[in-house]
């Protein structure tokens, strides 16, 4: 199974600005993400601190998400839910930006999240399955011990649905370890 991966596009640049290749089954396929994407998501957040997630779909709808940010900046979050992971509950996270063009790979059986670092950002991601419903879940924002790097005095803006996620604690995952543990990003 894919690992949680933080990609880093060449951006190939001159007096006109520069160019990247974003996706290319080829060179993914060398990272061993071999998932065919069936849908690109997009979403803009206003506020600065606007926290989406811990979202997850399971099976039969599992998403495997590639996701980079195109305006402004996020922390960019994992956390393991596999049963039976020695890595569960445990978070990797990256600063993605349209400065650095980062992206991270996010392969089911990891919640994902993203806070915006500043007002105006702008989400790009490929999803490996169509959105269903009732394969939508997710734990709350909080329960996973993440450094969302939030000052003291500030709580993140949250959907009404993100605000009722239940906690880590009390939640069932339906994901099960696959004997690849949680590495730090490169």
């Amino acid at each position: 199974m894919p690992r949680v991966q933080l990609i880093l596009p060449k951006r190939h640049g001159d007096a006109r600005g520069w160019f990247t290749e974003v996706y290319s089954e080829r060179a993914f396929a060398a990272l061993d993400i071999t998932c065919r994407f069936v849908q690109d998501n997009h979403s803009m957040s206003a506020p600065r601190h606007t926290l989406r997630g811990l979202h997850y779909q399971s099976a039969p709808h599992a998403q495997d998400k590639l996701v980079r940010c195109i305006r402004g900046r996020i922390l960019d979050v994992a956390v393991d839910i596999r049963t039976g992971s020695p890595t569960y509950g445990r978070s990797v996270g990256a600063e993605l930006s349209a400065e650095n063009g980062h992206q991270l790979f996010v392969p089911a059986g990891f919640a994902h999240a993203f806070l915006t670092l500043e007002e105006d950002c702008e989400v790009s991601y490929k999803v490996s399955d169509v959105y269903a419903p009732d394969c939508d879940g997710g734990i709350r924002w909080d329960s996973a011990g993440v450094d969302w790097r939030l000052p003291a005095s500030v709580a993140p803006v949250l959907s009404p649905k993100d605000e009722v996620l239940p906690a880590l604690k009390d939640f069932q995952s339906p994901f099960v370890y696959d004997g690849d543990p949680l590495l730090p990003l490169a």
